[in-house]
């Protein structure tokens, strides 16, 4: 009798990767851009009761805004899952980011280069957690565009954090940024491993 495991038989590996950023900087999108069934959305109308407490003036035409988080599911082989949770923007719901960042293997922070300012508090929430992250600069319509090295420097990030530019809309441009996280938290891993034998 053979005992050994086919490959039918293996189990499907997942993987969590968290979608942060600022408030209105294209998460939803992104989560549903990419995800191959319709992701769980947490989402409640932006009401005149948000006035003063977030700023709509980059985003006047937002009506919604995520409360809790976004959820979506991506199959990138047979034995490969992806499980995307995408993040609250406002500061008001940050406290929910610990929960949702446990077990992930790593990070998209996606900026807008018209807020970039917004753009600090992630990255060091990543930066001090320990959390593999790339930057992803979302390419919204109208805005300018800057090469990535310049995005790089003004945001002080590290040489060997990735930065790429995307529109979070394209499903193919998405996947790339998954993928390029999952390949940048592979290769710290690789590192971390590394280190600890020596």
């Amino acid at each position: 009798m053979d005992f050994e495991t086919t490959k039918a038989q293996r189990a499907a590996a997942s993987t969590k990767i968290v979608i942060a950023g600022g408030f209105g900087v294209g998460k939803s999108t992104l989560v549903g851009a990419v995800s191959e069934i319709d992701p769980l959305r947490t989402e409640a109308l932006v009401t005149n009761e948000s006035e003063g407490v977030d700023d709509l003036a980059a985003v006047p035409t937002k009506a919604t805004t995520t409360v809790a988080m976004d959820f979506g599911r991506l199959t990138l082989a047979e034995d490969l899952v992806l499980y995307l949770f995408g993040t609250p923007g406002q500061r008001r719901f940050w406290f929910m980011w610990d929960d949702l960042c446990r077990g992930a293997i790593g990070a998209i922070v996606l900026v807008d280069v018209a807020r970039l300012d917004e753009s600090f508090s992630p990255l060091d929430y990543f930066e001090s957690k320990g959390i593999p992250f790339i930057v992803a600069v979302n390419e919204f319509d109208g805005v300018p565009r800057y090469p990535v090295e310049e995005i790089a420097a003004a945001l002080a990030l590290p040489a060997e954090v990735p930065i790429i530019s995307l529109d979070a809309r394209d499903r193919e441009q998405a996947k790339g940024a998954l993928v390029k996280i999952t390949e940048y938290s592979l290769m710290r891993l690789r590192e971390s491993l590394t280190a600890n034998a020596n």
